[in-house]
């Protein structure tokens, strides 16, 4: 995509051809947000399959593997498609990888609250149907649609204090560093001093916000990337294993294996079984 930003409906047409025929697991280089008025979606994402009804939200990441089959239900279909590039929204596309994180897709309550959203699609569909539309307008109205969702999320979820908690400077800090350096075989002193405080106050932050320690996220991260290129990729467990910083395979499997109970050829299985 090399648009900063785009909006379009799905209309049951287009759903009824997608679902006839479903692409294969992949992932985008821009961030995707679906807005499900009518019908429901068959999604594939976080490494599970989830299957629900409208209305619903359900945001795709940079670089995450999914597979998305929308469904019509009494012959309806109608979906709002937000793509835009992260650098779009940069100063909240972190809090966006933070909130979406293994919970990509919120069913919805129908209600005045969930009305809002669509009616702000339309108001960034008109905008950009403009001659040189003002995208400062839009990322205002992108950033409200967020705003309601977490309201909404919070509603529903009135336990869940995570989102609160990561809006924690340091440990923000600390997630970026580590998106960029997590395929290097580095420890906690490395991203400590980067932070330029000392490993066990670094390690204090991520217990209080994730309950877990620093070399416990680290792990995660390189789970997560070893996930996508285990389905999406042919690349063998020792290519794997050494492309995400591992310097032995045994080491990598022992671990793979403690977060997931499953080695990495047996989550390869699994989930060639589920997307086939």
């Amino acid at each position: 995509m090399t648009e900063l930003f785009k909006i379009f409906k799905l209309t049951e047409e287009r759903a009824a051809e997608i679902e006839a025929m479903p692409d294969e697991p992949h992932f985008h280089d821009f961030e995707e947000l679906l807005v499900g008025m009518e019908g429901s979606l068959d999604h594939f994402i976080d490494f599970r399959k989830e299957e629900f009804d409208a209305p619903y939200v359900s945001f795709v990441t940079k670089g995450k593997i999914h597979r998305v089959i929308p469904r019509l239900k009494d012959n309806r279909c109608k979906v709002w498609v937000i793509r835009f590039r992260s650098e779009f929204i940069p100063e909240t596309t972190f809090q966006l990888y933070s909130y979406y994180h293994d919970q990509a897709n919120i069913v919805m309550r129908e209600g005045d609250c969930f009305n809002r959203i669509p009616v702000l699609c339309e108001m960034m569909a008109g905008e950009m149907a403009q001659d040189g539309p003002d995208f400062g307008v839009i990322r205002q109205l992108l950033g409200t649609v967020f705003t309601i969702i977490e309201s909404e999320r919070r509603k529903l979820n009135p336990q869940d204090q995570n989102i609160q908690k990561t809006q924690n400077i340091t440990f923000k800090n600390f997630l970026l560093i580590l998106e960029e350096n997590f395929r290097r075989p580095l420890g906690v002193d490395f991203y400590a001093e980067k932070l330029f405080m000392t490993s066990r106050n670094l390690n204090l932050i991520c217990h209080n916000i994730l309950q877990q320690s620093v070399t416990e996220i680290i792990e995660t991260r390189k789970l997560i990337e070893a996930k996508n290129l285990l389905v999406s990729t042919n690349k063998t467990i020792s290519e794997i294993s050494f492309e995400i910083g591992f310097n032995e395979k045994s080491y990598f499997t022992n671990v793979f294996r403690k977060k997931s109970g499953q080695t990495p050829s047996e989550f390869r299985e699994e989930m060639k079984k589920l997307i086939s």
